[in-house]
């Protein structure tokens, strides 16, 4: 997922691609090898910097969607039209390209390991990415709900399809489809609503947490709809996203 990148304090260092990873038509992710990389919460973002030959620069944040602890570090990236960075890193890195980067980034939209507390995380579009390394990393029990237009939108299809195999029922995902929903689907495409989320949606006694992440209209709409069927919003955390010339 994009952001709009916020000048910091931290230091850029090299990132250098090891492999690629095909998402949909439109998003791949990235495996990056990071020398000294200290490692992440689920949920945090880093800034990512190319530089042209002529030496103009250009960055753009994005959620890292891997696990905490892994070697390596995943990006996953949605091309922006007429973009100016993420066209290339879709359409053009490959193993081998290096740029620089910097984080990692936030503290409030996070998923700490010491939280004994389930988690709902409700993700809309490319959004799901920073939820994706809250649903790798889990230790408690956690839903995820994802809505996108079609099951071609959907990232991560193949962990999401796997999600809960092997008899390891921590996280469990659900599904909504905006406009096109696979052959046989039970439910008519539409828009999250009420009803989809209160069947997915902890009963208000577990105190769960929730983590909502997408664009600013679907991020405004779940979090009312969470307060209306009885969530407590100070354990509601959002992050919104929209185009920031990519």
């Amino acid at each position: 997922m994009a952001r709009a990148a916020i000048p910091g304090r931290l230091t850029w260092q090299p990132a250098t691609v090891a492999t690629t990873r095909a998402e949909t038509a439109t998003a791949r992710t990235l495996v990056l090898n990071v020398d000294g990389w200290t490692g992440h919460l689920p949920g945090q973002h880093i800034d990512l910097r190319l530089t042209a030959p002529d030496g103009y620069t250009a960055y753009r944040s994005y959620s890292i969607s891997s696990a905490p602890g892994l070697d390596r570090l995943e990006v996953t990236v949605q091309t922006v039209p007429d973009g100016e960075v993420s066209p290339y890193l879709v359409d053009v890195a490959e193993p081998g390209d290096q740029f620089e980067i910097r984080g990692p980034l936030g503290g409030w939209f996070v998923r700490r390991p010491a939280d004994p507390r389930p988690a709902l995380l409700i993700g809309g579009g490319s959004g799901v990415a920073p939820l994706m390394s809250m649903a790798r990393a889990a230790k408690t029990p956690t839903r995820l709900l994802y809505s996108t237009r079609s099951p071609s939108d959907a990232l991560f299809s193949a962990d999401l399809a796997t999600a809960g195999a092997a008899g390891d029922d921590r996280v469990t995902v659900t599904h909504v489809y905006t406009r096109v929903g696979p052959p046989g689907w039970p439910v008519p495409p539409g828009r999250l609503d009420a009803d989809a989320l209160a069947r997915v949606a902890w009963p208000r006694e577990a105190d769960a947490v929730a983590f909502v992440c997408g664009p600013t209209g679907f991020v405004e709409t779940v979090a009312d709809l969470l307060v209306d069927i009885g969530h407590d919003p100070a354990n509601i955390r959002t992050e919104r996203f929209g185009p920031t010339g990519g």
